[in-house]
């Protein structure tokens, strides 16, 4: 005769699978000097009409995901495009210094192109774990900022939908920590304006399920070189092609 199934303990009759908490990182929308002009932390800089038209756009796709949070970096282009994301799920937008953009101290306010001919530029795209701006923080200091900015907020949200607007480079910083990519390499990563950037954090870490995604593919449509436009699909101090040239040990031209 076959004995009965032993009756689950207590615990394992009501055991379920632990949460998981996604995150979804937006890269603000463009402004007037997104592409030329390294912003930094300047405050006073907001979003273009198209920067706008692409936060509206970050809305909508997010309008129908149960988010329970919204976060920003308190300058004003990120706080305009997470409050574009909080607006359909009638969300206040949480400040989070942790969320800053990189310090670029001297840096900040300048034209790409000047700083394109300096050696620090250089360095920056090859060995950025090895930078300091001048009068401003590391790579290592910016990424070590933002990845406790998202394990709080991740800490703060178990089992939930969470955005928080962001900026380029630490987003980069914040996906090749996450999914084991050097620092070093962080320059690879591209990350376009008012894109989503998604990390699902469970009890055995972190998993990246989307990376720069607008929901199209327009940035990978070359500019066109009479309008005067500038390819917005990378990063703040990041150079398209120079980074993967000289990792490459080729010359290339930063």
């Amino acid at each position: 005769m076959a004995l009965p199934e032993p009756e689950p303990a207590p615990e394992e009759a009501t055991a379920k699978a632990p949460p998981f908490t996604t995150l979804v990182l937006v890269r603000h929308g463009v402004t007037e000097e997104t592409g030329p002009i390294l912003s930094g932390r300047r405050p006073g800089i907001g979003l273009s009409d198209k920067g706008r038209q692409q936060a509206e756009a970050a809305g909508e796709r997010l309008a129908g995901l149960p988010v329970a949070a919204v976060y920003s970096s308190p300058l004003e282009r990120c706080r305009q495009t997470a409050e574009a994301v909080a607006a359909p799920h009638a969300l206040s937008v949480n400040d989070a210094p942790g969320l800053f953009e990189a310090d670029y101290g001297e840096w900040s306010g300048r034209k790409i192109e000047e700083l394109r001919g300096t050696d620090l530029w250089k360095l920056v795209q090859v060995t950025p774990s090895a930078v300091r701006f001048p009068g401003g923080e590391s790579v290592r200091e910016m990424q070590s900022r933002i990845i406790g900015a998202v394990e709080d907020i991740v800490a703060a949200h178990p089992g939930q939908i969470v955005v928080a607007a962001s900026h380029a480079d630490p987003i980069k910083a914040v996906v090749a920590h996450y999914t084991g990519v050097h620092l070093d390499l962080f320059q690879r990563l591209f990350v376009s304006p008012a894109s989503c950037t998604v990390l699902r954090f469970g009890p055995a870490g972190a998993a990246l399920v989307k990376l720069n995604d607008t929901g199209s593919l327009d940035e990978l449509r070359p500019p066109d070189p009479k309008s005067g436009e500038v390819d917005t699909a990378a990063g703040a101090t990041t150079d398209p092609g120079a980074a993967l040239a000289n990792n490459e040990g080729n010359s290339g031209d930063a």
